[in-house]
């Protein structure tokens, strides 16, 4: 009898191949690192003073004060002994028989106008004084008495009328010793007493000069006074 084999299939051969042997790895290339930047020191700057644009600092203010008010005592001293000094004696024909002239003085005590006068350019000299030592004060020590170097503005104005009324009421009655008035009968006496109305006119000058001082001084109080007001 025919035998019959039954063939098993052998076990399967699995080839097992070797591990690849690892290439070189590739060259990592490092970049050149960008240099830190340098840090900014911050300065310190000192602090500011905070001034108002466009005006000069107090000390120009308190030097521009004391050079005015001294200028005014000037002009008001000057002015005074200018006028003061006013006197002239001439022979004038007034006697009724010879012979016929008289020695008659000019002095400034003869018009109350002229008085007048001598006081009120008196008083602002001894105001000019004393504002011109508190101004100077301020100047060496600023900062110092503020609330009374304010009020020299009211001081100011009121010293500039007494001033301007002196000096129109001279210069009346200088107008009419120069000029005279037909008008009414009053005759001139510049040209007899010439020196004496040579004094008055200087005297009346000046003074005008000392009230244009008094004008700047009242000007200049006001503007310190405004960059003082907070906006």
């Amino acid at each position: 009898m025919a035998s019959t084999e039954t063939s098993y299939p052998g076990p399967e051969r699995v080839v097992v191949q070797p591990p690849e042997a690892p290439g070189p790895e590739p060259e990592k290339v490092e970049l050149p690192r960008e240099a830190p930047a340098p840090e900014h020191k911050k300065v310190e700057h000192p602090p500011e003073v905070k001034t108002p644009a466009g005006s000069p600092s107090a000390d120009y203010f308190a030097l521009a004060d004391v050079v005015l008010r001294f200028l005014l005592f000037a002009s008001a001293l000057v002015a005074v002994v200018v006028m003061v000094t006013s006197k002239q004696t001439e022979k004038v024909p007034i006697l009724p028989f010879p012979p016929y002239l008289a020695a008659v003085p000019a002095k400034f005590n003869h018009s109350p106008a002229f008085v007048y006068f001598v006081a009120a350019l008196s008083v602002a000299g001894l105001y000019s004084i004393i504002t011109t030592l508190l101004s100077f004060y301020a100047l060496l020590k600023p900062g110092c008495c503020p609330r009374v170097l304010s009020h020299f503005v009211i001081f100011d104005v009121l010293l500039l009328g007494i001033v301007a009324s002196a000096i129109g009421a001279a210069g009346g009655v200088a107008y009419i010793g120069l000029k005279g008035n037909s008008h009414v009968g009053w005759k001139k006496v510049c040209n007899v007493y010439d020196e004496f109305c040579s004094h008055i006119g200087g005297s009346i000058v000046i003074s005008l000069l000392g009230s244009i001082v008094l004008v700047l001084l009242i000007l200049l109080s006001v503007y310190s006074l405004s960059k003082k007001i907070p906006k």
